[in-house]
């Protein structure tokens, strides 16, 4: 339960640190403002959408949002798609082989 007090609390003031009202970061997620509050309050759990757009936002990481980090700054992104795996250099890396070795 502790965590989920540190989150919202997390999320209050990363709003309060930009002077916005609950309603205007509602907007920019496209709800309403009793919606918000409640994410705030902890009465509603976060949706992993809307988790990352508060991140993205509030230019932070979910991690810090969901206080696994106290580390406010957002990872560097990698550049590469979610599970995105380039198959034939992994395969060639663990055969100790290059790609024109195996032609």
């Amino acid at each position: 339960m502790i965590l989920v007090i540190c989150m919202y609390r997390r999320l209050r003031d990363l709003r309060e640190d930009k002077d916005l009202t609950q309603r205007e970061v509602a907007v920019f997620l496209g709800m309403s403002q009793t919606g918000y509050s409640k994410y705030e309050t902890g009465e509603n759990d976060i949706p992993t959408n809307i988790l990352r757009k508060l991140a993205r936002f509030h230019k932070t990481s979910t991690d810090y949002i969901l206080e696994l980090t106290n580390e406010a700054m957002p990872y560097v992104h990698a550049g590469k798609k979610c599970g995105q795996v380039n198959i034939s250099s992994h395969r060639n890396k663990k055969a100790g082989t290059t790609r024109n070795e195996n032609r």
